[in-house]
């Protein structure tokens, strides 16, 4: 590659950075939107290198901590926006190092897409974004982060929606997690070319264990996929993964910004990742 092209694909990315505020395709922003200062903590946002440039990233750790235990936080499909932030302010607020790189960074920008317009936001960006691209963006930035005040030997990786499917398919992927929350995640679906393989697929190539947490309710998540994985888990001797369901919670029942947030769901399944993370020792 040339120094041009070089220097094309760091503007390329640069132009597809942090969606500023709530993204609007999800829908009506509740009121009530959880709100996390940064008081304490050194935020904001940073230039990840990758292989082919920079991807944009937002990062959240503790002032004058080294050495924090990791957390790589994946994106809803919406992008990296206004929750996605806080979630990483509330990790730093509790001593770790977070950080949520701009996975959609090379195929477009999600905050041009307004209120009902989910379905063209997957058509135009997010089914165009391979596989193989964000597992190695993810490693880049869990490099980028060793380098910066992450530690590598506590590292752990959550995420949401569209992140929630990628937390499975990472810990399969490499042995430097020692943790993965995966939040109401797809476990199974249509296979293409970008996207080869599905966690369901995956459940015996887990090298870190992984909590799910699911919605009962969930209208685009079975019911049936939830019992499958749970059934391949334990036919791996993938013990120490697990679902846990929450009978009476929707899809995105922890995004606090939107209709379908429940507070009593959200808030058990919060506890409940952080004391995963720190029985497997990500603390």
């Amino acid at each position: 590659m040339t120094d041009d092209r070089i220097l094309f694909s760091r503007r390329a990315f640069a132009a597809s950075g942090l969606v500023a505020g709530f993204a609007l395709a999800g829908g009506p922003v509740r009121a009530d939107a959880i709100v996390t200062d940064a008081a304490g903590l050194v935020a904001g946002e940073v230039s990840i290198p990758v292989v082919d440039g920079v991807v944009p990233a937002y990062r959240a750790k503790p002032k004058g901590v080294a050495n924090a235990p990791l957390i790589l936080v994946v994106q809803e499909i919406f992008g990296v926006h206004a929750f996605i932030r806080d979630v990483c302010r509330r990790f730093a607020k509790l001593g770790y190092y977070a950080i949520a790189p701009s996975l959609y960074a090379r195929q477009g920008d999600p905050s041009r897409y307004g209120a009902g317009q989910t379905a063209a936001l997957v058509a135009d960006i997010v089914s165009k974004v391979p596989d193989a691209q964000v597992m190695d963006d993810l490693d880049a930035t869990a490099a980028f982060a060793g380098h910066d005040g992450g530690d590598l030997a506590r590292a752990g990786i959550t995420g949401f929606c569209w992140g929630g499917r990628i937390v499975w398919l990472y810990c399969a992927h490499t042995a430097q997690m020692r943790a993965g929350v995966a939040f109401y995640g797809p476990l199974t679906g249509e296979k293409t070319v970008l996207k080869p393989v599905h966690p369901l697929d995956i459940a015996a190539q887990l090298k870190a264990p992984v909590l799910g947490n699911y919605g009962g309710q969930d209208k685009g998540i079975a019911l049936g996929d939830v019992a499958a994985m749970r059934v391949a888990l334990a036919a791996a001797g993938k013990a120490q993964s697990r679902i846990d369901v929450y009978d009476d919670a929707q899809h995105g029942f922890f995004a606090d910004y939107r209709p379908s947030y429940d507070a009593g769901a959200a808030a058990k399944a919060w506890d409940s990742t952080l004391a995963f993370l720190r029985a497997q020792g990500v603390q």
